[in-house]
């Protein structure tokens, strides 16, 4: 997602400080909250097993919108089946002119576990915003995809940033970025456009799988490989980072109780091998 996610001045902030306040979170966000932060021990009540959303085969179920495109046009083949994963790729653009583009699958959810298995190939297409290497995501809450503008960005939305490793520096993966919304961090309201997970940074193409728990507008929970690496809670409608949006779908100050979930495409190819939900008891 946009943003170089402060990494500069917060990246390097030591894991058992985010850690505590991970604990922090959990507590001002009340009752129900995931225990255990940071340990892994963290398990949601859901009903049910998981069920995939992606069929392995093909695109059923799932509709792409590239900036500058109407809903359901992928002029330039981004998005894709192949080896049983979802690839994203770019070998039809000679430029990405900060083409963004995600892929929504068709129906919004509210309470459940999400679970993704994604890794990176490849080399960032040319012109790629210098943020955008080795840089991409699954957003959920998002506006439904049929009120987005054809010349916006990013939707209205949560997003579980996913990032890889440069073989140098520190990059968590599994963050937040909040484009047109805000979120809670430990009971206060935080206006950051994006926030540092707990989580290691993933050098090289290996699949890296990321989890989250999501009850509804209450408290929202990332997981690395079994281990909760950042929690926040109470999302609304509100802020910036999102451009040319319809203004009637911004209405800030709503709760974000439920929404759509898509995979990015933002400059660098990436690949998605699987997309699984469970839902959640009430």
């Amino acid at each position: 997602m946009t943003g170089q996610l402060d990494l500069m001045s917060i990246s390097r902030i030591h894991r058992s400080r985010l850690s505590a306040l991970i604990v922090v979170a959990i507590a001002a966000c009340g009752p129900g909250a995931p225990n255990g932060a940071g340990t892994g021990a963290a398990e949601p009540a859901a009903s049910g097993d998981w069920r995939p959303l992606f069929n392995g085969r093909d695109l059923t179920g799932w509709t792409p919108k590239i900036r500058g495109h109407p809903l359901g046009e992928d002029p330039y083949g981004t998005f894709r089946v192949a080896h049983g994963s979802i690839q994203v790729r770019y070998d039809a653009y000679e430029r990405f002119d900060e083409r963004f583009g995600h892929l929504f699958f068709e129906t919004p959810f509210s309470d459940y576990d999400l679970r993704v298995e994604y890794r990176f190939v490849g080399e960032q297409v040319p012109d790629g915003p210098g943020w955008a290497v080795r840089n991409s995501g699954v957003m959920f809450h998002a506006q439904d995809p049929a009120t987005m503008g054809v010349d916006q960005d990013f939707p209205i939305s949560l997003e579980a940033q996913f990032l890889g490793g440069d073989g140098t520096e520190d990059r968590p993966t599994a963050n937040l970025c909040t484009p047109g919304t805000h979120v809670d961090i430990a009971g206060v309201r935080s206006e950051a456009h994006c926030h540092t997970a707990a989580a290691p940074t993933i050098h090289g193409d290996e699949w890296v799988t990321v989890e989250l728990s999501v009850r509804a507008d209450s408290v929202i929970a990332h997981r690395v490989d079994g281990d909760t690496v950042l929690v926040y809670g109470r999302p609304v409608v509100g802020g910036g980072v999102v451009a040319g949006f319809l203004p009637e779908a911004k209405v800030d100050g709503a709760p974000l109780r439920e929404g759509w979930i898509a995979l990015q495409s933002e400059s660098h190819p990436v690949d998605f091998r699987g997309v699984w939900i469970r839902p959640r008891m009430r």
